[in-house]
């Protein structure tokens, strides 16, 4: 309870664009963490249990967390007109892959020259490319 009376202080010493875009913020972390959990729980899975390279572990789990993603971001955190699909979805996906390399890019400095745990290295990363995502699509997305 204390959360939301915290939540709710805040929210009152804002305007209303500030009050939104806070809104805005915490819903992309809720859908941005289940995407995540998603991305972990396969990269976890497909390099640790299937003998997958880490870096195709985390092509393949990126772009399954993506999946859900778009869906939860379109329908829940950025206000996308929905007769826009093909478009929203093409610049979703654009700036998905944009991140997907970016996230590659970190993953392997991490783990080959910095010689970081796969699954911390994967945390880092996926920290990174959630502030490069939400500022980049908010950017495209609600245009």
């Amino acid at each position: 309870m204390k959360d939301w009376k915290l939540i709710n202080y805040c929210k009152s010493k804002l305007n209303d664009k500030q009050q939104k875009l806070l809104m805005q913020i915490l819903k992309f972390i809720i859908v941005g963490g289940i995407a995540t959990i998603i991305d972990w729980i396969i990269y976890y899975f497909l390099y640790n249990y299937l003998g997958f390279d880490p870096l195709v572990a985390n092509i393949i789990s990126y772009l399954l967390a993506t999946i859900y993603n778009y869906y939860g971001s379109v329908k829940y955190v950025f206000n996308v007109n929905d007769k826009k699909f093909k478009k929203t979805f093409t610049i979703f996906l654009i700036l998905s892959l944009v991140g997907l390399l970016l996230s590659e890019l970190l993953i392997y400095l991490m783990i080959n020259i910095i010689l970081m745990n796969k699954m911390l290295s994967k945390i880092i990363a996926t920290m990174l490319v959630m502030i490069f995502s939400f500022i980049t699509r908010k950017y495209f997305l609600e245009k």
